[in-house]
């Protein structure tokens, strides 16, 4: 009974983590563009890799079926292109002053907001990865939590930038989160099993 309720938790909690990441997902991308942040972009497509990974272990508490080292890969190689992408887009961005960011004051709230839901997900998350014995489960969890850090560092580039009208400041965040999302890549390329 008691693996039951588990499961219906992880359930609720990662169609709530779908529902979070499809808002922060579209949010982050649109106010990027708009603006464009290389951080909240970067953001965003952080915010893509873990909503696909909230998707996959979705699937497997429903299904059961065992897919989550073929998941982790895909999630790694999205992660490691990402990268790539942040650090060829802040370089150019960095050296090109027509590239520079603005300001965006909804981008601002969107950090702050996953500054405070991010964290709640990744420790609820830890909690039934220890219930469930799922390591799908567990590398959300350090996904949920890494972006919570991430959102920290976009919000300081974002927040620098409107308060001293200093754009090169939203690319120099966008690179500090490289070491944050190939860590992340790094996780679940390895993808350490939880029991």
């Amino acid at each position: 009974m008691e693996a039951l309720n588990s499961n219906r938790a992880v359930r609720r909690l990662q169609w709530l983590t779908v529902l979070w990441m499809t808002v922060e997902l579209g949010s982050a991308a649109v106010l990027g563009i708009r603006a464009r942040s290389l951080a909240l972009v970067a953001f965003g497509g952080d915010s893509a890799v873990e909503l696909f990974s909230a998707a996959v272990v979705l699937r497997r508490f429903y299904i059961g079926e065992h897919t989550e080292r073929q998941a982790a890969r895909i999630a790694a190689i999205l992660l490691y292109l990402l990268a790539a992408f942040v650090l060829v887009s802040s370089v150019v961005s960095l050296l090109n002053r027509n590239l520079r960011a603005r300001p965006s004051y909804l981008g601002i709230g969107l950090l702050i907001a996953a500054a405070i839901v991010m964290p709640w997900l990744g420790r609820r998350k830890r909690e039934l990865a220890a219930t469930t014995c799922s390591s799908a489960l567990k590398a959300d969890a350090a996904q949920s939590s890494i972006c919570a850090y991430m959102s920290w560092i976009a919000l300081a580039g974002l927040a620098i930038n409107a308060i001293f009208h200093l754009p090169w400041v939203d690319s120099a965040a966008a690179l500090l989160l490289v070491p944050f999302i190939l860590y992340e890549a790094n996780e679940a390329r390895k993808g350490q099993a939880c029991c």
